[in-house]
């Protein structure tokens, strides 16, 4: 997921970007963390993506520290960036996990999240992965429609436990962010509308397992503006006082979800503490635990992707600067007109051109920027592209028979390989030439 335009309003905020994602140059040389990015680059080749633990770690803290005024928990939205080093550095810091699949169970288990700590959402969960939530004793499974609680309900009778449940609410809130990111407004696939709810909220009250325990919205992601946070969750709210006179003596959690903006070009990103400036006060006096479940804000800027300049090319009155990243690796420029920031890794001080930067799988859809101003990059010179931490990797493809990239973690002044490049055989492992003999 992930929102934002190839050509920002304003001129980017560069220093900012830098400081966003760890960076900072030194004699040219772009550093994450005190470790060169060429030497990265140098030992496990390009693309590859990068993530600085320690940006991790003080998103995580600032936005821990901003809560503080009540009661807790930030569960990192797994679908942003679900390497299993990001995983256990996010669980060692206290957090939980929030969860759309069965596969992303899976992930948090081996990451070591304490079951009680996992939120399973998604509109689309199969009954095998309800059944595996249930023998999983997650903290709660969101349901988002009247058809999907039927099918928990009829799983969970032959719990030997209680099962929790939290009801996924549409609040009707539209949030200014890209349309395929924007989750909280009527008419789509997510949540159920808010005069469904006392409904659902009967049929988890009259059972003998489900339990309710949590009230939950999502309203998109990327947003930079509290106002449709404060507007959700007046209407959540009002929902609560619905289902607490319905009768839900489990009520525990105001989980308001994730979404909260990054800084990708010119655009100011969500502050913890705007955020929480909005939120707390609201939350505070229901007594409930506040839930928020943040991917992108955590490890967006933390993550950048390198790539290294194949060609140099002029056509049609355009110049190209073709590398060896694409959209396989990188979908969000060509899928939702996002702009990332791209920038050098060893600065030569040459002049700048505006060039359309592109990849090399074969689609005119494949690029990372169009009418970029970059330094005239030379064949086998190496860019960072900025905030790819967050909907990069996950999002990644082996379209072409292209490889995924691997992934690296740069912490305490060194690097370690997260996870390796796949190798083309890995591409056609299980396949059978000839399945009909």
């Amino acid at each position: 997921m992930g929102q934002g335009v190839l050509t920002p309003p304003r001129a980017p905020d560069r220093e900012a970007l830098l400081a966003d994602a760890g960076l900072e140059r030194r004699g040219g040389t772009l550093l994450m963390a005190g470790v060169p990015l060429t030497e990265i680059a140098d030992a496990v080749g390009t693309p590859a993506y990068v993530y600085n633990a320690e940006a991790v770690r003080a998103r995580y803290a600032a936005l821990d520290s901003a809560l503080s005024g009540v009661p807790h928990r930030i569960c990192y939205a797994v679908k942003a960036n679900g390497n299993l080093a990001i995983l256990r550095l996010l669980r060692d810091l206290g957090a939980g996990a929030d969860i759309v699949s069965a596969g992303e169970l899976a992930r948090a288990e081996a990451a070591g999240f304490p079951p009680d700590r996992v939120v399973f959402s998604g509109v689309g969960k199969s009954a095998a992965e309800l059944a595996a939530a249930i023998a999983a004793r997650v903290g709660h499974i969101n349901v988002e429609s009247a058809e999907e609680l039927d099918l928990l309900a009829r799983l969970a009778r032959n719990a030997a436990h209680p099962v929790s449940v939290g009801i996924r609410v549409n609040p009707d809130v539209t949030a200014d962010t890209h349309p395929y990111i924007s989750t909280g407004k009527s008419g789509i696939k997510f949540g159920v509308p808010t005069d469904h709810v006392a409904a659902a909220a009967a049929v988890i009250r009259d059972h003998p397992r489900l339990e309710l325990t949590a009230i939950a919205m999502h309203l998109g992601s990327q947003l930079i503006d509290t106002a449709p946070f404060r507007e959700g969750i007046g209407r959540l709210l009002a929902i609560v006082e619905q289902v607490r006179g319905v009768g839900a003596p489990a009520l525990r959690a105001l989980d308001v979800g994730g979404g909260l903006g990054i800084r990708y070009g010119s655009e100011p990103p969500m502050s913890p503490e705007a955020f929480a400036a909005a939120v707390v006060p609201l939350v505070a006096p229901t007594g409930l635990t506040l839930y928020v479940e943040p991917g992108r804000f955590l490890v967006g800027s933390a993550g950048v992707l390198l790539s290294s300049v194949l060609y140099r090319k002029h056509s049609g009155g355009k110049s190209f600067l073709i590398v060896d990243a694409g959209m396989n690796d990188l979908v969000r420029p060509s899928h939702y007109h996002a702009y990332h920031e791209i920038v050098e890794l060893e600065a030569a001080g040459r002049g700048l051109a505006t060039v359309d930067v592109v990849g090399p799988v074969c689609e005119t859809g494949d690029f990372l920027a169009l009418d970029r101003t970059l330094p005239m990059l030379q064949q086998g010179e190496r860019v960072a592209v900025l905030g790819a931490g967050a909907y990069g990797f996950v999002m990644a493809s082996s379209y072409n028979a292209r490889p995924r990239p691997p992934e690296v973690l740069v912490d305490g002044g060194r690097f370690a390989v997260a996870r390796p490049r796949e190798d083309v055989s890995e591409l056609f492992r299980g396949e059978d030439a000839a399945p009909l003999g």
